[in-house]
C-alpha cells in the first residue's frame, strides 16, 4: 500500500471540503480554515481558447528540450522546463490577469515566468520552495491534464490539503501554504482526489512567482521553484 493510499484510506472518514468547492479537500475543518485564503483554486480561469493559445506558444520552446529525470534539488522526476520572459500579446494578456488575481498591487514579481512540463509518468516530490529564489506567493496555470496537488504540514503531517487542478485552472499558494506546508504533484498511479481517480497525462504548468524580499525583481540567474 502506497503512502497516499494509506493516507487516503484514513482520510475518507475525516474528509472535509469547503462548501461549494469540490476542488479542495483536507484532513479537517481546522486546516481548511487555516488555508482558506492561502491555498486557492480557481477552476475555469482560462477559456479553452486561452489554454490553446498558451499551449501552442509553449510547444515551440519545449519541443527543443528533452525530458529530464534529475532535478537540481531532486524535487522533480520526468520533466522539462524553461523560464520565459517574451510572450505574444495574447499570452501577455492572460498573464496579466494572473498577476491581478494572485498578487497584491505593487508586489515585486520575478520577471521570468517558470514553465514546467511533466511527462505522463512525471511527478513532483514533496518540497518547500526555497525562500532564496521565490517570495511569499506562487500562482500557477494548469494546462493539458488534470492533476492533484497535495500539501502536508512540515511539522504536523496529519494536517494536509489536496487541490484538484483541472486544465485551465489557476492555483495560488501564499503565506502559511507557502512556508509551513510541503507541496507535491502526485504521480499517475497515486492520483486520487478522495475516492475519485484522476488520471494523469502530460501536464504543463505556467508559474508566476513573487520576488524574495531581499532580491530585486530584475535580478537574473535564480533557479526556478518546482510547482
Amino acid at each position: 500500500m502506497t503512502r497516499l493510499r494509506a493516507m487516503a484510506g484514513t482520510g475518507r472518514l475525516a474528509l472535509r471540503t469547503l462548501p461549494g468547492q469540490g476542488w479542495v479537500r483536507g484532513s479537517g475543518p481546522a486546516v481548511l480554515s487555516r488555508l482558506r485564503d492561502a491555498a486557492v483554486v480557481r477552476p475555469g480561469f482560462l477559456s479553452a481558447a486561452e489554454e490553446e493559445t498558451l499551449s501552442r506558444e509553449l510547444e515551440a520552446d519545449l519541443r527543443r528540450r528533452r525530458y529530464e529525470y534529475d532535478h537540481w534539488d531532486a524535487a522533480i522526476h520526468g520533466f522539462r522546463e524553461t523560464e520565459k520572459s517574451r510572450w505574444s500579446e495574447a499570452s501577455q494578456g492572460i498573464l496579466q490577469r494572473v498577476r491581478e488575481a494572485a498578487f497584491d498591487p505593487g508586489q515585486a514579481l520575478l520577471p521570468r515566468v517558470h514553465v514546467l512540463d511533466l511527462e505522463p509518468r512525471g511527478y513532483i516530490k514533496p518540497h518547500v520552495d526555497s525562500v532564496k529564489f521565490c517570495g511569499a506567493t506562487i500562482a500557477g496555470l494548469s494546462l493539458l491534464s488534470p492533476s492533484v496537488m497535495r500539501l502536508v504540514h512540515t511539522q504536523e503531517p496529519a494536517d494536509w490539503l489536496e487541490l484538484l487542478l483541472e486544465p485551465g485552472s489557476l492555483y495560488i499558494l501564499r503565506g502559511s501554504a507557502r512556508y509551513d506546508f510541503s507541496h507535491e504533484i502526485l504521480r499517475d498511479e497515486d492520483s486520487f482526489f478522495g475516492e475519485r481517480r484522476i488520471p494523469r497525462a502530460r501536464r504543463i504548468s505556467v508559474i508566476c512567482r513573487s520576488a524574495p524580499e531581499d532580491m530585486g525583481p530584475e535580478e537574473p540567474g535564480q533557479p526556478p521553484a518546482a510547482s
